[in-house]
């Protein structure tokens, strides 16, 4: 019998309930107060339990019925749920958005987009993932992403569309304690090779045997930008780091900025790009997110 027991059925009971009677319920729900009655009479027998004491004027609910009430309440609430994200299917929006940001990507940014895109999209769940290198591309490779912001990573697969975004410029800093701190010059190769550089490490395996931008024979390798930004303001090396994190830091003095010589001639820019497979365009919603990033692009 439960089976049996219908969306229809339990909007009356709410009506019921909310309205104080079976007739201002009727108004409400634009029927007679007899089909009213009866609706209820027949929820109440297929779930064999009283909703109302009907002995007063007024029906009242009876503990049986404030109890499932309740529940009565959530069931319709995650049947809307279910029509509205249906209804935005059928127009085309994505039923989830999932996207994996390089570890570069200026957080704040982030953080205001996805502000901006839960005002926008409130019925669109996100997932939202952060790596480096390969590992930005991979879940797209895959499907397991629509979208990937990427930086770290140099190239863009053949199967991939690429639009850019936004950039930003890198820094190579140290601690104020460290030994390179205190060399008042341009960096040679020789006196870098002499201490460790920290560098990010690629949870893939797109770039295994690859490097980029590692200048000494002695690095550690980090899967983590925060560990890493922890690291050097401890002294235990040197690294790249893009200039919106550290800038604070620079300020206060927490971390010092060196020159290398051998990034003299080198473009110190972090050009950020999103990149989808060709085949599976963004939807309106990444449509939106990546517009709302491209309008930062200074």
């Amino acid at each position: 019998m439960l089976d049996a027991v219908t969306l229809d059925q339990l909007r009356t009971f709410i009506a019921a309930a909310d309205e104080g009677s079976f007739s201002a319920a009727g108004r409400k729900l634009k029927r007679a107060q007899s089909v009213v009655s009866q609706t209820l009479a027949n929820l109440e027998n297929q779930l064999d339990t009283q909703l109302f004491e009907r002995t007063g004027r007024y029906p009242r609910l009876t503990a049986q019925g404030v109890a499932l009430l309740q529940e009565a309440r959530r069931v319709l609430e995650h049947m809307d749920g279910f029509k509205a994200r249906a209804k935005t299917m059928a127009a085309g929006l994505e039923p989830e958005l999932s996207i994996v940001v390089d570890v570069m990507f200026p957080m704040d940014v982030l953080t205001e987009t996805v502000g901006l895109f839960r005002c926008a999209f409130p019925d669109t769940p996100l997932r939202l993932y952060v790596e480096a290198l390969g590992a930005v591309v991979q879940p797209v490779q895959s499907g397991h992403c629509s979208i990937g912001i990427i930086g770290t990573l140099p190239e863009v697969p053949e199967e991939m569309s690429s639009e850019p975004l936004l950039s930003f410029p890198m820094v190579t800093v140290v601690s104020p304690s460290h030994p390179l701190a205190q060399l008042r010059k341009t960096i040679t190769m020789k006196e870098v090779a002499n201490h460790v550089q920290l560098v990010l490490t690629d949870r893939s395996t797109l770039t295994e045997g690859q490097s980029f931008g590692v200048f000494s024979p002695l690095t550690w390798k980090l899967a983590d930008l925060g560990a890493k930004h922890a690291f050097l303001k401890a002294g235990f090396g040197w690294g790249n780091m893009p200039l919106p994190m550290v800038a604070a830091d620079l300020a206060s003095g927490a971390l010092s900025r060196i020159q290398l010589k051998a990034f003299e001639n080198l473009d110190a820019t972090m050009r950020m790009r999103a990149v989808f497979r060709k085949s599976d365009p963004p939807g309106p919603a990444g449509r939106w997110f990546l517009d709302q990033l491209q309008s930062r692009r200074a």
